[in-house]
């Protein structure tokens, strides 16, 4: 008889640990400065309106991350921990997401875990985790829609409820903040092109075949379709009952006009505006807070990891290659991912963008990474991914007085960590 096909271990407990590391790291002074700091000062007003029903504010963003702060202070009281503590967990759900995406897409244990570790250290997702901003519950649930999607090709028997999940978490991502929404799409066009090739000219009615066997076309419509359609509308159900609001001659459409307009008007310069080709190159990070607290100087530094965001442009570009060449559909997918989350930012109308905006694809960057990564593990080249993975949690430790508002010498104790004159 023949021996049953071998399985890696599933490093599900490893993937555990290093979220509950990544958030016991950011619960270090998470809630220094007790004063709302950066944009913290436009979304906690609006959180508390909600609570208090007394007005819509800060219209030019969906609500989802504004409620979730809102019942948080509801919870834990209007203070920093019931400000910031839904951030961190948040983040938490981001890296185990990631890591669970890429296990049920690779099924190696190297791949998964040095997704945890980029990301961990990679500084801009700790950053957006121990801040009151939408940015983080935006890729939290994407990373739970990517974890659910990449599950049910893996597991076709518990496919319809994965894309059901995956569908969900979808609505909830748009519903955090827009910049999900031309990723979205993406999940319902890779599952028709995949059903096209396995099953021809039969593929809009056939059940059989890839990606996931037992779902027609038109289910997986309803699931990565309709369903975030209708998630992402049911979170602006609270706006119903506000006094300037939605009304019966002022709805859902006007709204999202309204919002549109508000996203593109003219704000003028800002200090900390930057293009998307500096974000690629890590050229203009973000001050969040430079000032002192409770008598000493802090700092929060919005910057990627100087060595795993350049490092990861030439992973992006092996992916790509490996997509084509090798058919890895894990690697092709990644720079899809990355290249539309970024595109967005080159042809968007918004005429002032931040560094912030580059979270999402700083993420799937390093996703990229650690594909490379992997690749070269499985060679047996195993000095250069470990020497990366040490490197980059030695930048990690070297930052991590401006990433999590540490104290400081004075006032110009910042220049060790100003390695570009951009970054000042």
């Amino acid at each position: 008889m023949s021996t049953a096909p071998a399985r890696a271990n599933d490093p599900i407990r490893w993937c555990l640990l290093l979220a509950l590391g990544f958030g016991a790291l950011g619960a270090i002074r998470l809630t220094i400065p007790a004063a709302p700091y950066f944009d913290e000062i436009h979304y906690l007003p609006a959180a508390r309106n909600l609570l208090s029903a007394a007005s819509f504010s800060n219209q030019e963003h969906p609500m989802l991350g504004k409620e979730i702060m809102a019942l948080s202070i509801a919870l834990l009281g209007d203070n920093p921990l019931g400000w910031r503590l839904p951030s961190l967990l948040a983040g938490m759900l981001a890296i185990y997401g990631f890591m669970r995406a890429v296990w049920f897409a690779t099924r190696t244990r190297f791949a998964t875990l040095a997704t945890g570790i980029l990301l961990a250290s990679g500084f801009l997702l700790f950053v957006q985790a121990r801040i009151a901003l939408l940015d983080i519950f935006m890729l939290a649930f994407f990373a739970l829609a990517l974890w659910q999607a990449a599950g049910a090709v893996r597991q076709p028997e518990r496919g319809r409820w994965r894309l059901a999940l995956a569908g969900i978490a979808l609505g909830l991502s748009m519903a955090a903040k827009w910049n999900v929404v031309p990723l979205a799409p993406l999940f319902g066009l890779a599952f028709l092109a995949w059903r096209l090739r396995a099953s021809g000219w039969r593929f809009a009615f056939s059940h059989r075949g890839a990606p996931v066997p037992g779902i027609t076309l038109a289910e997986a419509f309803l699931w990565l379709g309709i369903v975030p359609l209708a998630v992402y509308c049911l979170t602006y159900f609270p706006a119903w009952f506000l006094p300037n609001a939605l009304s019966a001659d002022y709805g859902l459409i006007a709204q999202h006009q309204k919002m549109i307009a508000m996203q593109e008007g003219v704000i003028g310069e800002h200090p900390y505006e930057s293009h998307w080709y500096q974000w690629m190159l890590n050229l203009r990070p973000i001050w969040y807070l430079w000032e002192p607290v409770d008598g000493v100087q802090r700092g929060v530094l919005l910057l990627g990891n100087p060595l795993t965001m350049l490092l990861g442009l030439p992973a992006l570009l092996w992916c790509g290659w490996a997509g084509i060449t090798q058919r890895r559909r894990d690697a092709l997918a990644v720079v899809v991912l990355y290249t539309v989350s970024l595109g967005f930012w080159i042809v968007a109308a918004k005429p002032v963008q931040f560094y912030y905006h580059y979270a999402l694809p700083g993420c799937l960057l390093l996703v990229a990474l650690a594909l490379a990564l992997d690749s070269l593990w499985r060679q047996g080249q195993r000095w250069v991914p470990l020497g990366v993975l040490t490197l980059s949690c030695a930048l990690f430790a070297w930052f991590y007085p401006i990433l999590s508002a540490a104290a400081l010498e004075g006032p110009d104790s910042f220049a060790k960590w100003m390695w570009l004159d951009s970054w000042r």
